[in-house]
């Protein structure tokens, strides 16, 4: 419903109301009440942006203002387009590049990846997915990506790194979305579908995924990216 909310075709109050007529509380509800408190979220960074109307250009937070983000065309790129090597990555910016759109989860995690991984300036992806994204919403995304790159709201824990590969691991299991997304990777079985680079030369053949060539190798080695941007938010603290 979000780029029916971001014109203003339907209502936060209209959704919630809709929900309290239909759903049955006295059930397991876990998957409303996760629904219901984002569309209190999105109130929320409404919020925030009205008390940081120069939170499109400047960190929330003082402190982390000045981290020398890696300037890295190529790497940027790479990310644009589903390239980097992480299935789970690539599937959702193909996805986003396609039809304008991809699921929170993706959201979050694509966001860390370029700012944690590949350590480059949360304002590239804001501005990109202000480009791409169908229910572009000015505070929702800027809060957002702020909150990824540990510079806005709840910016104590900067050690929240999104693992690409765990995340695929739990929230796509069987590669599924990946498939749907990377038709490179279609005949890659389940055990090296989150990591296809980990596939023996013959399995690459049997795959028909030619690791560097239909497919790329992981751009960046995560553990050392991971521990790099969790020393560069330590020299601002």
């Amino acid at each position: 419903m979000s780029r029916f909310l971001r014109t203003g075709a339907i209502s936060i109050r209209t959704i919630y109301h809709k929900i309290e007529e239909d759903v049955d509380f006295r059930k397991n509800t876990s998957g409303v009440d996760t629904y219901i408190s984002e569309l209190a979220w999105r109130d929320f960074y409404n919020m925030i942006y009205h008390y940081y109307p120069d939170a499109n250009s400047k960190e929330m937070v003082e402190k982390y203002r000045g981290i020398p983000w890696n300037n890295d065309d190529e790497l940027l790129e790479k990310w644009k387009q589903g390239q980097t090597g992480f299935p789970l990555i690539d599937a959702a910016m193909r996805q986003l590049n396609e039809i304008g759109w991809m699921h929170n989860r993706l959201r979050m995690a694509v966001a860390s990846f370029l700012t944690k991984d590949l350590l480059m300036d949360w304002r590239e992806g804001e501005q990109y997915f202000s480009e791409r994204l169908v229910d572009y919403d000015p505070a929702s995304n800027i809060g957002g990506w702020q909150w990824a790159a540990s510079t806005g709201t709840d910016p104590v824990p900067y050690f929240r790194v999104f693992n690409p590969t765990r995340q695929s691991e739990r929230f796509d299991p069987h590669g599924r979305f990946i498939k749907e997304w990377l038709p490179e990777l279609e005949n890659v079985k389940k055990k090296h579908i989150h990591q296809p680079a980990n596939m023996t030369k013959e399995e690459q053949k049997e795959a028909g995924c030619i690791i560097g060539e239909d497919y790329p190798a992981p751009i960046v080695d995560h553990k050392t990216r991971r521990e790099r941007a969790i020393e560069l938010f330590k020299d601002k603290t």
